[in-house]
This record gives structure tokens, C-alpha cells and sequence, in this order.
């Protein structure tokens, strides 16, 4: 399964408590594949930084784009659907350019995409997509 995380979506899914940790762990074994671009993987290291440290952030950075897992999106067009906040654009282009089965967010600023019927994309929340992750898993088992 070919995915999208928004920033948040990862963040909550790192920490080894979090009850979000099966998406990572799902991530790190094979189970989803996690699409980035440059603009996206560069969000990610400045948040886990700003909420940690440069190591842990590197660190972090160094993991994804080493990981089999993990698959970089060559973005072709940009559709600039989201006008309230022009940022997360990056990661409804990342979403359609990879044909992604899902963009896994809580941002409410990705609902404008639930009423256009072109380009089409898929977004889940969060803990709907931790339900989809342990379902691939017990397929898995």
C-alpha cells in the first residue's frame, strides 16, 4: 500500500508508546510504503528538529531515505488545490504524482479535497489508517 503521511501523521507514529506506532512499524517492515518528495522529507527533518534536536532529526532523515520502504515521488505537476494552506500542497502532489492509496492526515485543510471529484485522492485520518494498518497486518500473519 502506497502512502502519504502529513508531518503530524509520522510524528505521532514514531514514539515507541504512541498507539500510533503500528503505522511506523508497518513503515519500517515492508507492510506500506511511504512516498516523499524533497520538500516533503526537508518538513519532516525541521518539525522532528524543532521538537527534538538536529540529531534525532538527522538521524530520522537518514532512516527514511535509506529505507527499502520508502519510495521518492518525482513531481510532474502541481495542482495547488489548497489555497488555505498553500504548504500542504506539497503532499496532495506527492499523493498524485506517486498514486498513492491513501494521503494519511488530521489537517483540516485537506477536506476541500473530499468535495473535488478530479484529481482524486484519498485522505484518511490518522487513527482510521492505523485500523487499515492493522488489517494489512493480520493479513500479513
Amino acid at each position: 500500500m502506497r502512502v502519504v503521511l502529513d508531518t503530524n501523521s509520522l510524528l505521532v507514529s514514531i514514539g515507541s508508546k504512541s498507539k500510533y506506532r503500528p503505522i511506523f512499524d508497518a513503515l519500517l517492515n515492508g507492510v506500506i510504503t511511504l512516498l516523499i518528495t524533497n520538500d516533503i522529507i526537508n518538513e519532516y527533518v525541521e518539525i522532528i528538529g524543532q521538537r527534538t534536536n538536529a540529531i534525532v532529526a538527522d538521524n530520522a532523515s537518514d532512516l527514511l531515505m535509506s529505507s527499502p520502504s520508502v519510495e521518492k515521488v518525482k513531481v510532474y505537476f502541481k495542482w495547488s488545490i489548497i489555497s488555505q494552506d498553500a504548504d500542504d500542497n506539497k503532499f496532495v502532489d506527492c499523493a498524485l504524482n506517486g498514486r498513492a492509496s491513501f494521503l494519511v492526515t488530521d489537517d483540516k485543510h485537506f477536506n476541500v479535497l473530499k468535495d473535488i471529484g478530479f484529481p482524486p485522492v484519498q485522505i484518511i485520518r490518522t487513527k482510521d489508517f492505523l485500523k487499515e494498518v492493522e488489517k494489512l497486518q493480520k493479513l500479513k500473519e
